[in-house]
């Protein structure tokens, strides 16, 4: 998979290059990641990749020129072009598992007041990873790139994933490891039961425990069993909760 991040200040993403999954994706050549300087596409000895809003306003827009003339050397059909914007689509662990099918990525990191509207026109869609305001795209380009790099073969232990939350539909049960007692807090008797029937059930109750106290939207749009059922009404009576005629 090729991944191009366009973005105004590179060096951002010194750090984040070292980054074991991401190297361990490049070194096993399952990624190809190249950050570009949308500065060296600008013309002119100052590099202008900035100017005024017309119609007046606080702040710069970043400029048309320099954004197509790297799109125009660097695009080939099988790229998909998305931009960081407030007005773009939630991103989801269902955009991750999409994105990470694609061959090529170019990811436009946005800066300053806003981008010319323009260079909207040549982009594929649209993500918005929150909301709340932040300096640029860059931060936004290093979790989408983060999130697909985990789903890329070989650069997680297999299965290590798959129950992780919002793979299922759900919140992951909460997890322990030594010391069993610590600061009079002990690891749940189950899991050290060794009881595995025992052990699954406890997870997914657990599981669908803290989906319903942090995320409880999530239940709605996620496929319940029989058993999963069963779970929420005996977690609902625990905790003397009322139980939702519709399930």
């Amino acid at each position: 998979m090729n991944i191009t991040v366009l973005t105004i200040f590179p060096d951002q993403f010194t750090s984040f290059l070292e980054h074991p999954l991401v190297r361990r994706a490049v070194s096993n050549n399952q990624l190809h990641l190249r950050i570009l300087d949308l500065k060296s596409y600008a013309d002119g000895s100052f590099r202008h990749i900035d100017e005024s809003p017309y119609g007046g306003g606080i702040g710069m827009i970043m400029r048309c020129e320099p954004v197509y003339r790297c799109l125009d050397s660097i695009r080939t059909p099988a790229s998909r072009i998305i931009a960081f914007t407030p007005c773009g689509t939630a991103y989801t662990q269902k955009d991750a598992h999409r994105l990470s099918k694609e061959t090529d990525l170019i990811l436009l990191c946005g800066h300053y007041e806003g981008i010319d509207e323009r260079i909207l026109n040549a982009v594929d869609e649209q993500i918005s990873v929150g909301d709340y305001i932040l300096s640029g795209g860059e931060l936004p380009a290093m979790t989408v790139i983060d999130s697909i790099v985990r789903l890329l073969d070989g650069t997680l232990k297999e299965g290590a994933a798959a129950n992780e939350s919002f793979e299922t539909g759900l919140l992951e049960h909460p997890q322990y490891t030594r010391p069993e007692m610590y600061r009079g807090m002990q690891v749940p008797e189950v899991l050290r039961s060794g009881h595995a029937e025992k052990i699954r059930i406890w997870k997914r109750k657990e599981s669908l425990r803290r989906t319903l106290h942090s995320r409880p939207e999530m239940l709605d749009a996620v496929t319940l069993s029989e058993e999963d059922l069963g779970l929420l009404e005996e977690i609902r009576n625990e905790e003397n909760q009322p139980i939702d005629p519709e399930r």
